[in-house]
C-alpha cells in the first residue's frame, strides 16, 4: 500500500491534502456566513466522511489487535499494557478536570448574565435529559459485552469490537502453527482496510467544507458573541492542557509534542474540520504504527482512549457546569465543586461512545448531584457545536501522546524510528505502513518496523 503520508511523491500529497482540508475549512466558514442556507445544507458532505471512516473503525481495529496479539501471545503483557493505559488514563483526565475547574473560577464567564430558570428552554434539552436517565455506570459495563459477534461491528461499538479482538487474539495465539494462515489472512485485510482509508482521505477537504458551512450556517457568527467568554474559557483551557500538561507528559517521555503535532497535522485539520475525533481513528493507529509503536500496544490503547481518555470533553464538561451554576446564580462551595468534579471524572467514562455524549454526559452528571439546574443547559446549546472542536483536537492529541507514553512506558517504542520521523514530520520513503507480525509469511514476514529499544533518558526527538 501506498499511503499519502510517504516521502518523494507522497510528501507532495501530504502537503496537497493539508493545504486542501486548510482551504476547504476557509470556504466552508465564507460560504456559511455569506449564505446561511446554502451553507446549512452543505451538512451531508461532513456526514458522509464520518460515516465512512467509522464504517472501517470495527474492522480496522479487530484485524490490527488480533494480528498483534497472535503475534504477541502473553496474557500478562496484555493485561500489563491495558492496566498501565487505564492508570494513564485516569490521571491525565483528573488533571483536565482540575484545570477546567480553575480556570472557570477564575475568569467567571458566567458573571452577570443572571439567567432565570423558569424562562430557559427545557424543552431544547429534553432529548439530552431522557438519555442521561438511562445513563449508568453498570448499563455501560454491560453494554462491552455485545450480543452477538457481528452486532459489535453493525452497532459500530469501539469496545465491543475490541472485546471480541482481544478474545480471538489470545485463542489464536494459543492455536500455535494452526492459527497461521488465519493470522496471515487478517494481517492482509489489515492493509486492504488501510488502503481504502486512503482512498477516503482524499475527500477530507470536501468533508471540511462541508461541516464548516454548515456550522456557521446554521448557528451563525452572532452565537459566537453572545457566549464568547465561554467559548473563550473552553478553548483557553484547552491550549493550556495540550500546551502544558501534554507538553509536560511529551517532554517527560523524550519526544517534542510540537514535532508530533506537526506530524500529526493532517489528522487534526481533519479533526477540526469535521468536529470528531473518530474521523482520524483509522490513519492514527495508521501512523503510530509507523512511527515506532508495537501494533499491539496501538490496538489497546487507541481505542480504549477514545472511550475512556477524553480530556477534551472532560475540559469542557466542567467549564459548562460551571458556566451554568455562575449564569443562574447558582452558588457552588469549592467542596460541592470539588465533588462535582468527582462525579464528572466517573460519568465521563459512561458516555463513551454515545452520539451527543458530551451533553448526555453533562444532564447525567447536573441531574444526578442536584445542585446545578439542568434546564441551564439550554444557554450552551446554541455554541455546543463551536466547543466541539476544541474538545475533539484535544482528544485526539491526548490519545496520540498516551499511546506514546504507554508504549515507551512498556518498551514497546522504537526510539530511533520516532527519531527519524519527528525530524522530518513525515515517514520514511521505504517504511512500512503497518507492522508485519512476526509469524505472518509473505514478503517482510518476521520484521518488525525496529528494534524494540529501551529508551534512554534523553530520545533524539528533541524538545
Amino acid at each position: 500500500m501506498t499511503p499519502v503520508l510517504e516521502n518523494g511523491p507522497g510528501r507532495t500529497s501530504r502537503n496537497s491534502l493539508y493545504l486542501q482540508v486548510l482551504a476547504g475549512i476557509v470556504i466552508g466558514i465564507a460560504l456559511g456566513y455569506f449564505e446561511p442556507d446554502l451553507g446549512e445544507k452543505m451538512k451531508p458532505f461532513g456526514d458522509a466522511f464520518i460515516k465512512l471512516m467509522r464504517m472501517l473503525i470495527g474492522p480496522i481495529i479487530f484485524t490490527t489487535v488480533v494480528v498483534g496479539f497472535a503475534g504477541m501471545g502473553d496474557l500478562k503483557k496484555i493485561g500489563r499494557v491495558g492496566v498501565k493505559a487505564l492508570l494513564y488514563f485516569e490521571v491525565v483526565t483528573t488533571a483536565a478536570l482540575i484545570i477546567g475547574l480553575f480556570v472557570a473560577n477564575t475568569f467567571t464567564p458566567g458573571a452577570g448574565i443572571h439567567a432565570d430558570v423558569a424562562t430557559l428552554d427545557a424543552a431544547a434539552v429534553s432529548a439530552y435529559t431522557s438519555a442521561a436517565e438511562q445513563l449508568s455506570t453498570v448499563d455501560f459495563l454491560l453494554n462491552i459485552i455485545p450480543d452477538t459477534f457481528v452486532g459489535a461491528f453493525a452497532r459500530g461499538e469501539i469496545l465491543q469490537v475490541l472485546l471480541l479482538a482481544l478474545l480471538f487474539g489470545l485463542a489464536l495465539s494459543g492455536l500455535g502453527e494452526h492459527a497461521r494462515p488465519i493470522t496471515n489472512l487478517l494481517n492482509d485485510a489489515a492493509r486492504v482496510f488501510f488502503g481504502i482509508v486512503t482512498i477516503i482521505t482524499r475527500l477530507a477537504p470536501i468533508a471540511a467544507f462541508g461541516a464548516m458551512a454548515f456550522t456557521i450556517g446554521k448557528y451563525g457568527i452572532g452565537t459566537l458573541v453572545q457566549l464568547a467568554s465561554l467559548m473563550a474559557c473552553v478553548y483557553l483551557t484547552c491550549a493550556l492542557f495540550i500546551g502544558f500538561v501534554l507538553g509536560g507528559i511529551a517532554r517527560f517521555g523524550g519526544f517534542s509534542l510540537w514535532k508530533l503535532i506537526r506530524y500529526l497535522r493532517d489528522e487534526i485539520l481533519i479533526v477540526l474540520g469535521t468536529s470528531s475525533s473518530e474521523s482520524a481513528l483509522p490513519l492514527l493507529m495508521q501512523k503510530l504504527e509507523r512511527i515506532g509503536c508495537s501494533r499491539p500496544v496501538v490496538g489497546v490503547v487507541v481505542p480504549s482512549g477514545y472511550s475512556f481518555n477524553l480530556d477534551g470533553t472532560c475540559i469542557y464538561l466542567t467549564m459548562a457546569a460551571l458556566f451554568i451554576a455562575q449564569a443562574t446564580d447558582t452558588p457552588l462551595s469549592l467542596a460541592r465543586q470539588i465533588g462535582l468534579l468527582v462525579v464528572l471524572l466517573i460519568t465521563s467514562k459512561g458516555a463513551a461512545g454515545v452520539t451527543g455524549s458530551g451533553f448526555i454526559t453533562l444532564a447525567a452528571t447536573l441531574a444526578s448531584t442536584g445542585t446545578v439546574p439542568v434546564a441551564g443547559m439550554a444557554l450552551v446549546l446554541g455554541v455546543d457545536r463551536f466547543m466541539s472542536e476544541a474538545r475533539a483536537i484535544t482528544n485526539f492529541i491526548g490519545n496520540a501522546v498516551a499511546t506514546l507514553i504507554v508504549a515507551r512506558w512498556d518498551r514497546e517504542f522504537d526510539a530511533t524510528q520516532a527519531g527519524e520521523i519527528l525530524a522530518t514530520g513525515t515517514a520514511g520513503r521505504n517504511r512500512p505502513a503497518a507492522v508485519t507480525p512476526t509469524g505472518a509469511s509473505g514478503p517482510g514476514a518476521g520484521q518488525e518496523s525496529g528494534p524494540k529499544a529501551d529508551l534512554p533518558s534523553t530520545v533524539t526527538t528533541g524538545t
